[in-house]
């Protein structure tokens, strides 16, 4: 048998098997296994076409027209076969997703805002209706601006209170929105009026009441002629809008290193309305933010000359103000993702 007769048998056979190969195939991953078979590279058909340059030009008159009918056939086989295929495949997931049309609709109720978010929204309307400018910044920070700016240098023993993820030796995740206030006066000369809220972080363990994630809203104000007066009538109106204005406050003394002088500001239980119950601890009052006077190291600190400017700084937990208004227990709540508990705030 000559090498032209050998080869057009063997074009024959390839045809036989390609075809009974195709019709076993179930999957578009074994047509493709059957076209590499057959007409990759290094499959069957292109041994052949490669060996005609070594035959007779009369030889390759005889096997290339087979060779290359064998060619096209297979090419559209395949195509034929993958096609069919990926329809059976179409089918097969139609039949699996139709739908019933007589079954009853589903109802799709829209989301809603989380109350932190909530109360977060409320703050911040309360504060620019009275002309503070909401800014935001970093949630990692470097030690000056949530520290040493703020009248908090290495060793303070208030900086225990503030136990920190450091992320390096000089830079943190924020302990409290304080350090918005310090980046705005480095970039602004007075009069500023700014409130900041954000995500804080420290180390505090996970209770009832603590989370070591939790949200501030803290306020700025400098201008010339500021007094605690201002902050007082500020932070009154405040509670009224935010808790209701038969709330009774008071101001009561404290200690802050970025403010002098400084003040707790208390509310009468919302609760036993000031006749004692567990959460005001028999007291009929509840502390709810801290206030101050910004201290004169803080305003030298950003440029500012205290002499000439004056101001006032104020900082609140929204957690904290969100369980008050909401009634909640415990603070864990607002970070499980329970719908239960979410859905009643839509």
């Amino acid at each position: 048998m000559s090498v032209a007769e050998s080869l057009l048998e063997r074009v024959a056979d390839l045809q036989r098997e390609a075809e009974e190969a195709l019709h076993q195939c179930q999957s578009v991953e074994e047509v493709e296994s059957v076209r590499k078979r057959f007409l990759g590279r290094k499959g069957a058909l292109n041994e052949i076409l490669r060996r005609l340059s070594s035959l007779t030009e009369e030889e390759r008159r005889q096997v290339s027209p087979p060779a290359n009918r064998l060619k096209a056939w297979l090419e559209e086989q395949i195509a034929e076969k993958q096609q069919q295929i990926a329809e059976q495949v179409r089918q097969q997931r139609m039949r699996a997703e139709k739908l019933d049309v007589t079954l009853p609709g589903r109802i799709w109720t829209p989301g809603g805002l989380h109350p932190l978010t909530l109360t977060i929204n409320e703050i911040c309307r309360i504060f620019t209706d009275l002309g503070f400018e909401v800014v935001e910044g970093p949630e990692v920070e470097d030690e000056y601006h949530n520290f040493i700016a703020l009248n908090l240098p290495p060793y303070h023993p208030a900086r225990d209170q503030h136990d920190s993820f450091y992320i390096t030796d000089t830079i943190l995740l924020r302990t409290e929105t304080s350090a918005v206030q310090i980046r705005v006066m480095e970039t602004r000369r007075p009069p500023v009026r700014i409130v900041s809220p954000g995500r804080v972080y420290r180390r505090d363990p996970v209770d009832r009441t603590h989370s070591h994630t939790f949200h501030q809203v803290e306020g700025l104000l400098v201008d010339d002629r500021v007094t605690f007066a201002d902050l007082k009538g500020t932070l009154e109106a405040f509670v009224r809008r935010f808790f209701g204005a038969q709330v009774p406050t008071r101001f009561l003394p404290h200690h802050f290193p970025f403010t002098e002088p400084s003040a707790e500001v208390h509310i009468g239980c919302l609760v036993c309305s000031g006749e004692g119950c567990g959460l005001c601890k028999g007291t009929g009052w509840i502390e709810v933010l801290g206030c101050g006077m910004v201290h004169p190291w803080v305003l030298e600190n950003v440029g500012y000359d205290p002499e000439k400017w004056q101001g006032f700084a104020f900082g609140m937990g929204v957690e904290r103000l969100a369980m008050l208004r909401f009634r909640i227990d415990d603070i864990r709540l607002f970070y499980q993702n329970d719908l239960r508990f979410l859905q009643q705030f839509d």
